[in-house]
């Protein structure tokens, strides 16, 4: 077979040809893992095909695929598992196309459009937290279960971004008191954090992160959710804030409140309890902080560990996130002067 897989991935192609009649395979463009990803083409039908490292002492048990099984079983879609090699690191899955939440996104021509499709996703997102958490499972001995946000890992996390972005990317010298001042705040933020009631999360619940798949009705479009193998149990507000922050996708301020109150009414309509708004969006917001500045430290590793620099452009709309985040806590301003001192100067 004389195609882009043939001549690149022959490993792959013979596995594929063994149980299909193979038309056409091409390599996709890659995220920020080192996955590879293949569109295959197979008797009329289209399939993509994931290789990683192989994981034949995990077989079944990759993160991946127990995650996949649980999700699908609780009820929240996500792509189809259709084949599995785990010796070569082969996974073959649905075709859901090429139509992320980003892309569809692009689209939108009113903020009334833009939040009917953010209140879709909401609504999955939701699902996933009351039908994927251990109390719906209480019989399952699931590893996301046992992980969760406390404050040593969400610290970890600051120390990363300082680590990756300030000091390695930016090459700052941050002076010890200002250091003290940017873990020490951290560490207030984080601890509330890890004290919030947890549920299941995603872990990185944003608009590529979600598949929009065609049905056979066009009006009642698939939100598929992609990339959850890191879950954990966290605070409601993680993967929310990951949607409504978006590193990639700007929402207007008022936008997001309609968001927030959007999700706060159907969460307490399927809980049967009542939500203090002003707590969970002070909450929200710390969680957003946190989530953000995490993230830039992951767009600088990406350089720093790989040599791609694909992602640092995403770095300047994540910092404004920050400080617009951090702008309607006066009692913030010492640690918002010092993270943007080191950013800009």
């Amino acid at each position: 077979m004389m195609d882009q897989l043939a001549t690149s991935d022959e490993a792959l192609s013979e596995w594929l040809s063994k149980s299909k009649v193979v038309e056409n395979v091409a390599k996709l463009p890659g995220d920020a893992s080192t996955r590879k990803y293949y569109r295959v083409a197979a008797a009329g039908k289209s399939y993509i095909a994931m290789r990683m490292e192989s994981f034949a002492n995990e077989g079944m048990q990759l993160p991946f695929l127990v995650l996949q099984k649980h999700l699908s079983l609780s009820g929240v879609d996500v792509p189809q598992v259709l084949d599995v090699d785990p010796a070569r690191g082969f996974i073959l899955l649905e075709d859901l196309g090429d139509v992320t939440l980003l892309r569809k996104l692009q689209d939108v021509c009113t903020p009334d459009v833009e939040r009917q499709i953010y209140e879709r996703v909401i609504d999955s997102l939701i699902d996933m937290q009351n039908q994927a958490s251990p109390e719906r499972h209480p019989k399952l001995a699931l590893d996301a279960f046992k992980l969760r946000f406390d404050h040593e890992k969400l610290m970890w996390e600051i120390n990363f971004t300082i680590e990756h972005f300030y000091k390695t990317y930016l090459d700052r010298a941050i002076a010890p008191q200002d250091l003290a001042l940017m873990t020490g705040r951290f560490s207030e933020i984080c601890s509330l954090l890890a004290h919030q009631p947890t549920v299941f999360t995603h872990r990185d619940f944003h608009s590529r992160n979600v598949m929009v798949a065609p049905t056979s009705d066009p009006k009642k479009e698939r939100f598929v959710m992609i990339d959850f193998q890191d879950a954990r149990m966290g605070p409601a507000q993680y993967d929310l804030a990951s949607l409504l922050k978006d590193s990639y996708y700007q929402l207007d301020e008022q936008q997001i409140q309609r968001l927030l109150d959007y999700y706060v009414v159907r969460r307490e309509a399927l809980t049967q309890t009542k939500i203090d708004r002003e707590e969970f969006i002070r909450v929200f917001d710390m969680m957003a902080l946190q989530r953000n500045f995490k993230a830039i430290g992951s767009f600088a590793s990406f350089l720093n560990r790989r040599g791609n620099p694909g992602y640092l452009k995403y770095i300047g709309n994540t910092f404004e996130n920050v400080r617009r985040t951090l702008l309607k806590y006066p009692d913030y301003s010492d640690l918002r002067e010092v993270l943007f001192h080191y950013y800009y100067f």
